[in-house]
């Protein structure tokens, strides 16, 4: 039998029934809870019931505004300013929640509100906020497995440090940071930590989707739900379904498609295109941005309750300037990288050489050191030891115009004429080497030897 819980929950609700249906779940699964029905007699139940977490309905029979609720909410936050607190609304009151979000509650749930969406919100508010998160944080402690994540400077330990707190909760993350930081891995990593490991982790670019393209691709389509519709579709939310979904670059996503978004992840259902059948998925968010979210809200570009329903909690990531003692690690680990991947013996790199390193500028952060390495490396494979100089060439040249790889004007050149070019060139790179002329050019090795067939390319096979 589950250990039984310390926390006492208070629901103050007018509908009876819905506080005995909530009532009855929280102590199936070992919660102390208690009901009132009457905003008059809250702060004296409070006292008496020493509750740590309320879940407070915005609607009272006497006034169906939400706006009591509201005022409910500012005299508890008042007088009990630590109370954890989840508001509890229709859909027409979310922007009322939202308020109630800036006052200090920390999650809203639609009703009707499913159970289980109920229960992970309860039990991610009460590990995070009943210790302060931040109390937990220690630079010292163990950070456990993170995969690819890289570095030891004390501010991205606490980063990752974090990261596992809030890995073991169902909280909606926002991951905020330069382009080039690493996002996209510490997106991964906390679903590495989380109970949901072994289940999908669907990363989406929402920059990349097109407004058209947008439901069918979040949300799937029936075969004939519009033209070219000729085959049914998984949408990514379906796909995620007891995994994870990472919505990259979320702040790209234009306003009528935050609406859309926001429904879903309010209620954990959608209907597919073509379908007019409702479909559940249960996922965990994790988002992530370059742009600062809130001067968007306040620009009218992102919708606040979006805004509130995607970071329960953020994480910063720090630029790679702000953690530059990590650079000399980090270019030994993609040197290495590079090595195994061309199968070369790794060259030494002085602590001279990555020190200089160190000492660089990075405005592309991570990505653009690991290009600097992979580069320098791939330019200098026959060298014993790469030095400064190695290093200050292969920068000159990406720095230089003229010697950049030149993207032909529109229409001076067709795609299979493109296609050809880069095919020869990475052959000729690769000393006809199949596999890693097609590992270069992203592309399988069967892939490779169709377009060799299809556009009669010559070429000598490795031996």
């Amino acid at each position: 039998m589950p250990e039984q819980s310390q926390h006492k929950i208070l629901i103050i609700d007018d509908d009876r029934a819905v506080c005995a249906s909530i009532s009855l779940m929280l102590k199936k699964r070992h919660y102390e809870a208690q009901s009132i029905f009457h905003p008059s007699e809250v702060i004296d139940k409070i006292e008496r019931f020493q509750p740590h977490l309320i879940l407070l309905d915005m609607n009272f029979t006497i006034n169906t505004s939400g706006k009591q609720g509201l005022t409910l909410l500012k005299t508890i936050r008042e007088k009990y300013p630590d109370l954890l607190v989840i508001l509890m609304t229709g859909w027409a009151t979310v922007q009322l929640a939202v308020e109630g979000m800036k006052i200090g509650a920390k999650d809203f749930i639609a009703k009707p509100w499913e159970n289980k969406h109920l229960l992970a919100s309860i039990k991610s508010i009460l590990d995070l906020y009943s210790t302060d998160l931040s109390d937990k944080i220690d630079s010292n402690s163990e950070i456990g497995e993170m995969p690819k994540m890289i570095g030891s400077d004390p501010a991205f330990l606490q980063v990752l440090n974090m990261a596992q707190q809030v890995a073991a909760t169902e909280a909606s993350v926002l991951i905020m940071g330069e382009s080039g930081t690493g996002k996209e891995l510490l997106a991964e990593t906390i679903h590495q930590l989380s109970h949901r490991k072994d289940k999908p982790f669907v990363k989406v670019n929402l920059g990349g989707i097109s407004s058209s393209l947008f439901e069918s691709e979040m949300f799937g389509h029936k075969k004939g739900a519009f033209t070219d519709a000729y085959d049914d579709r998984e949408g990514r939310f379906s796909v995620a379904d007891g995994g994870t979904i990472f919505l990259d670059e979320i702040g790209e996503l234009p306003l009528q498609n935050q609406v859309k978004l926001l429904r879903v992840l309010q209620e954990k259902t959608f209907e597919v295109l073509g379908s007019s059948k409702s479909q559940r998925s249960d996922f965990r968010v994790v988002s992530a941005t370059n742009k600062n979210l809130a001067s968007l809200v306040a620009s009218g570009a992102f919708r606040e309750d979006l805004f509130y329903r995607v970071n329960l909690i953020t994480i910063e990531l720090p630029s790679l300037q702000n953690r530059s003692s990590d650079i000399p690690q980090m270019a030994q680990h993609f040197a290495q990288q590079v090595c195994h991947v061309y199968q070369k013996k790794a060259p030494y790199i002085s602590s001279e050489t990555l020190n200089w390193l160190s000492k660089q500028s990075y405005p592309g952060n991570i990505r653009e050191l690991k290009n600097q390495v992979e580069r320098t490396l791939l330019l200098n494979f026959n060298e014993k030891e790469i030095s400064i100089t190695h290093f200050k060439k292969t920068k000159l040249m990406g720095s230089n115009p003229e010697t950049r790889i030149k993207i032909p004007e529109v229409g001076s050149i067709s795609l299979a004429e493109l296609e050809i070019s880069m095919i020869k060139k990475a052959l000729n790179f690769h000393n006809h080497n199949i596999s890693k002329t097609a590992r270069s050019l992203g592309i399988s090795r069967s892939a490779l030897y169709r377009r060799l067939d299809k556009h009669n390319i010559p070429y000598e096979p490795s031996i």
